[in-house]
C-alpha cells in the first residue's frame, strides 16, 4: 500500500470517532487520496454535489483529522471527474495523470434495503484493514475484567439479568470499543437484530429537531422505541436537559418492559450525574453496574504491541515500555501514539525509537488538551438544556426560561473564555458592557443560594469542555 493511502486511512479512522455512522458511510468512506503535497491534501470525490457538502459541513473535521495524524496543519482541495486531476508524486498515490480513481465496488455479500439500526449500517464501520472494536480486539487485564465478561454476556444472551448494563469510567478507557464489541458480536449470531447505537447527544439533537412536528416525533419514537437492543454512549449529557430526561425516560420504560437489551455508558455512576431525575437514577441502577478503571503496566503494554500489529508496524520493547510508562491514564492516548508512530515511519522513514516516541507523546498530549470552544457552542449546549432556540438566548425576550438561559449562557461564555465583558455583550446583539458584569454577578449570586442551578451550569461547563 503506498504511504499516503495509509496515512489516508488513519484519517478516515479518526473521522469515525467524530461523525455518526451514517454520515461517514455516505461521505468520508467513498473519498479517495490522491497526493500529500507539502501541507496542501488533494482528494477525490465522483461528482460536484459529494465536493460541494465536503467543503461546506466536512472540510474543519477533515483538517483536525489530518492535523492529528500529520501533526501540522493543511489545506484541502477536493477535485472531481470534472476537473484537471493533480499528477501525483512517484511515491505516492498511483493514479495516472487526469486519471480518476474507480469507485469502491459495492460489497455484494450485503443484503440489501436492511433496516436501520441493522447488519448494513453497522458492519465495516471501523474496519478498513485498521481497527476493529470487537471483544477479540479489546485488551482484557485486572481494570476492565468483569466489565468485558458482563458485556460478552449481554452480546451473546447468557443472562437476561444485566438489563439495563451501565458502565462507567474516566474517558479513553475502552467504553466506546465495549459498545461496538457487543453490537458486533450480536450482528455475527443474529445479523437480522435490530440495535441502534448512538450517543447522548445525538439522541438529545434528534428529539429537538423533532419537537413540533408529528410525523417527526413519531418517526423518533418509531426508531428508538422499537429497538432490539438500545445501545447508547456518554448518558452523562442528559444532567441538566428536563426535557430529554422526561423522553429518554419513556424510551428506557418501553424498552425494558418489552425485555429489550439496553447497555449505557458514562464518565461517572448514577448517583455522581448532577441533576439526573430520581426516577432515572432508580433505573439506570436497576440492572448491573460496572466500571472500567486506569490500566495496569500490563495492560498498557499489552494495547501498545497489539495496536501496533494491527497497523503492521513493530515497535520495540524498550519503546513500547517507555510509552506504556509514559501513558498511564488513557487506552486512546496510547493507540494515538502509535498512529503517529507509523505516521512518522510513513512521512519521514524514522524507524520507532525512544526519540520519535517523546515528539509523539508530545503531540499526542498537545492534541487532548482542551480546545478552544467558540461561543456558539456554548450557546447551542445551553439551549439544549433549556429547551429554547440560540436566536432566543440571544434576543431581548424576557420570558423566565430564556432570561435564565441567556445568564447562565453569559455566565458560563466569561467561565471558559474568558472574553471581555464588551466582546461578550456583542455577541449578545451589543448589550453594553454595564448589562453583561451585571448578568455575570447576579449569576454569582445565583450560583451561591441555588444548588441545583449551580449543578447544572457545572455540568454545562463540563460538557463543554469534554466534547469541545
Amino acid at each position: 500500500m503506498d504511504s499516503f493511502s495509509e496515512v489516508f486511512n488513519l484519517v478516515k479512522e479518526r473521522c469515525k470517532t467524530m461523525m455518526s455512522d451514517t454520515a461517514y458511510t455516505c461521505w468520508i468512506k467513498p473519498i479517495q487520496p490522491l497526493e500529500l503535497d507539502e501541507d496542501t491534501v488533494y482528494l477525490y470525490v465522483p461528482n460536484s454535489f459529494q465536493k460541494s457538502l465536503l467543503e461546506r459541513q466536512y472540510d474543519g473535521k477533515l483538517k483536525d483529522c489530518f492535523k492529528e495524524v500529520l501533526g501540522f496543519d493543511v489545506h484541502i482541495v477536493i477535485q472531481t471527474d470534472k476537473e484537471t486531476q493533480k499528477q501525483p508524486v512517484s511515491e505516492k498515490p498511483v493514479i495516472s495523470e487526469r486519471t480518476a480513481p474507480q469507485p469502491e465496488k459495492p460489497d455484494e455479500t450485503k443484503t440489501p434495503d436492511k433496516k436501520e439500526g441493522s447488519e448494513e449500517s453497522i458492519r465495516g464501520d471501523f474496519n478498513d484493514g485498521n481497527y476493529d472494536y470487537t471483544f477479540e480486539t479489546f485488551i482484557v487485564g485486572p481494570s476492565n475484567d468483569f466489565t468485558y465478561a458482563a458485556c460478552k454476556a449481554v452480546a451473546q444472551n447468557t443472562d437476561n439479568s444485566y438489563n439495563p448494563l451501565f458502565i462507567h469510567g474516566p474517558s479513553g478507557l475502552g467504553k466506546t470499543h465495549l459498545l461496538c464489541a457487543i453490537r458486533h458480536e450480536i450482528l455475527k449470531n443474529h445479523p437480522n437484530t435490530k440495535i441502534i447505537y448512538t450517543n447522548c447527544e445525538t439522541f438529545t439533537n434528534e428529539m429537538i429537531s423533532s419537537i413540533g412536528n408529528k410525523t417527526k416525533m413519531d418517526q423518533f419514537h418509531n426508531k428508538y422505541r422499537t429497538a432490539d437492543v438500545l445501545l447508547i454512549d456518554d448518558i452523562q449529557f442528559l444532567a441538566g436537559k428536563e426535557s430529554t430526561q422526561e423522553e429518554f425516560f419513556h424510551t428506557f420504560n418501553e424498552l425494558h418492559q418489552a425485555g429489550k437489551q439496553i447497555v449505557l455508558t458514562s464518565d461517572r455512576p448514577p448517583k455522581d450525574i448532577a441533576t439526573l431525575s430520581a426516577r432515572l437514577q432508580s433505573r439506570f441502577e436497576s440492572g448491573l453496574i460496572t466500571d472500567v478503571s486506569l490500566p495496569n503496566f500490563e495492560t498498557r503494554l499489552a494495547i501498545i504491541k497489539r495496536k501496533a500489529e494491527l497497523l503492521n508496524i513493530t515497535i520495540p520493547n524498550d519503546v513500547a515500555e517507555y510509552i506504556a510508562n509514559k501513558l498511564r491514564n488513557n487506552i486512546r492516548q496510547l493507540e494515538g501514539v502509535v498512529k503517529k508512530i507509523k505516521a512518522y515511519k510513513l512521512l519521514t522513514g524514522s524507524s520507532p525509537s525512544i526519540g520519535v516516541a517523546q515528539n509523539a507523546i508530545k503531540e499526542v498530549l498537545n492534541d487532548n488538551q482542551p480546545v478552544p470552544v467558540t461561543v456558539e457552542r456554548i450557546v447551542e449546549e445551553v439551549s439544549k438544556t433549556y429547551s429554547v432556540s440560540p436566536d432566543d438566548i440571544r434576543s431581548y425576550k424576557k420570558t423566565a426560561n430564556i432570561s435564565i438561559a441567556r445568564q447562565i449562557a453569559i455566565y458560563v461564555i466569561r467561565e471558559i473564555t474568558q472574553m471581555s465583558q464588551e466582546a461578550i455583550g456583542a455577541e449578545f446583539n451589543g448589550r453594553n458592557h454595564a448589562t453583561i458584569a451585571y448578568t455575570i454577578k447576579k449569576m454569582e449570586e445565583i450560583l451561591e443560594k441555588d444548588p441545583k442551578t449551580k449543578a447544572v451550569v457545572n455540568d454545562i461547563i463540563k460538557n463543554i469542555r469534554n466534547n469541545g
